[in-house]
């Protein structure tokens, strides 16, 4: 006498004795981190496929199992018929869609939290956290739906579900509900494969990179506010700069820092003198993002100098300029003569290149 196979022997001895949803979302759980987290897992569209219910559905699937875990009790009339749902528990369609709602709400809560912790809002962080959360709503709900008698916990009843529906698809009363059958199968069909096409090869957003400065403020904090003004020749100032990669590919990029004397008139902008200051290199992948603690001791002297970054991809041509750079940024400033030791006289180049001695 042949025996049903039953699926949960699959599972560890741990999760095996959870009733079956609660399971589930043990499995969904671990799925989700492995396919998120591990390096050629994360670039299939298996990740998109667990995290989009790993984050709307499942914290507050398992939230909902912790505070209801009592079923829905039925009450039956004089017939013996089903009226619906009385108080002390929810049915299986109330219990989804509170589910969607505090998975909705769970989840950016969570994320305004680790907004105010050190780990920031970053994949890793959330990703651990409602992992966090979600299991320990999941022990919660596991403990206190045991500790009900068995004919009042809450069970889904998918053999149920399973057997009606190959009763209705399988053996249709009618000629009718055949053809409607079928038409349901290819409108299922139809729509998996939309998704899975949709996932499979989803929309590349807008590429570019982006390319900021930043300060460090008393806190130690990085801000992008308080830039020096007013600098002092030979005199070394602190500046960070910063450099993200959203063009959907690796990139070499080379950052070129120049001190430019300038001069504007009808709108146009002429270099008049260049100081070359600095050239960076760096290579990021897509996503990624690059910061640099730098000085900078201009030697270049006068009012509204034009303090320059011109990002490239690649290397940089032989003349960089405003116009040649894939990306631009830059301050205006003021740099003062250093004042000279009385014992030590030295000459410095003016804009006219006539040479001073004092």
């Amino acid at each position: 006498m042949s025996r049903e196979f039953d699926w949960r022997l699959l599972l560890p001895a741990g999760i095996r004795t959870l009733p079956a949803d609660l399971a589930a979302i043990v499995m969904v759980v671990l799925a989700t981190g492995i396919a998120v987290l591990f390096p050629v897992i994360s670039e299939t569209p298996l990740r998109i496929a667990l995290g989009l219910p790993f984050v709307l559905f499942i914290p507050g699937y398992a939230f909902i199992a912790a505070l209801f875990p009592e079923a829905g009790e039925v009450t039956p009339d004089s017939d013996g018929e089903k009226l619906g749902i009385t108080e002390g528990g929810i049915d299986g369609i109330e219990r989804v869609a509170l589910s969607f709602g505090t998975s909705i709400a769970i989840s950016p809560l969570i994320g305004l939290i680790l907004n105010f912790t050190p780990w920031g809002i970053r994949l890793v962080p959330i990703v651990i956290s409602l992992s966090g959360f979600t299991l320990i709503s999941t022990i919660v709900a596991a403990k206190r739906r045991q500790a009900l008698p068995p004919e009042e916990q809450f069970s889904v009843p998918y053999r149920e579900w399973i057997a009606s529906a190959r009763v209705e698809l399988l053996e249709p009363d009618t000629k009718t509900d055949a053809a409607l059958n079928v038409l349901l199968a290819i409108s299922v069909m139809l729509a998996v494969t939309s998704v899975g096409y949709a996932v499979a090869v989803p929309k590349e957003g807008e590429s570019f990179s982006e390319l900021y400065l930043l300060t460090e403020n008393d806190d130690g904090e990085l801000v992008a506010d308080n830039y020096p003004a007013n600098l002092t020749q030979g005199e070394p100032t602190s500046l960070y700069v910063g450099i993200g990669n959203q063009e959907h590919e690796p990139v070499n990029y080379s950052l070129v820092v120049e001190l430019q004397r300038v001069s504007v008139s009808n709108n146009s902008t002429t270099v008049l003198e260049e100081e070359r200051l600095h050239q960076f290199e760096t290579h990021l992948e897509h996503n990624e993002s690059w910061q640099l603690n730098h000085t900078i001791q201009p030697q270049l002297t006068g009012e509204r100098l034009r303090l320059t970054y011109l990002l490239y991809k690649s290397e940089p041509p032989a003349e960089p300029t405003v116009e040649n750079a894939y990306r631009e940024a830059h301050l205006w400033v003021n740099v003062s003569r250093s004042q000279p030791n009385r014992e030590n006289r030295s000459s410095v180049s003016v804009g006219d290149g006539i040479e001073t001695d004092f």
